[in-house]
């Protein structure tokens, strides 16, 4: 059986993505919940399809993030290979440095492979 490379491991954490946009917050010390129950990836090792549902919370300061960019964002991961851990944390990364929040937690709920499921979290 093949071995798992260090091209396998940072797999898709380079690549370009969409940019997400934002837009001027006007209200203070509030929680946004966005729920994207659709999310598909593809492992680079063994080229099968993932599945997630992406929660993403965060305290906006001076940006929110701006939802159509976001899910534009969230589509080009369709054909990207990328392990589940490199998802969420690669995500949570994009969102901070787009929007700069005072708080944001990624959560990735990826669904049943071969009997195991994955929730992987990240915060800043």
């Amino acid at each position: 059986m093949k071995e798992y490379t260090d091209q396998h491991a940072k797999a898709g954490l380079k690549e370009k993505l969409p940019e997400i946009d934002v837009f001027e917050n006007s209200f203070k010390d509030y929680e946004i919940t966005i729920v994207f129950p659709e999310f598909t990836s593809i492992c680079p090792r063994t080229g099968l399809p993932d599945f997630a549902k992406i929660t993403i919370k965060y305290v906006p300061q001076k940006y929110c993030l701006e939802l159509k960019s976001l899910k534009m964002y969230f589509l080009a991961y369709r054909n990207l290979g990328i392990f589940n851990e490199n998802v969420v944390n690669r995500i949570l990364k994009d969102i901070v440095a787009a929007c700069k929040p005072k708080r944001a937690e990624v959560l990735g709920e990826f669904t049943s492979r071969g009997g195991l499921s994955t929730e992987i979290s990240s915060r800043f």
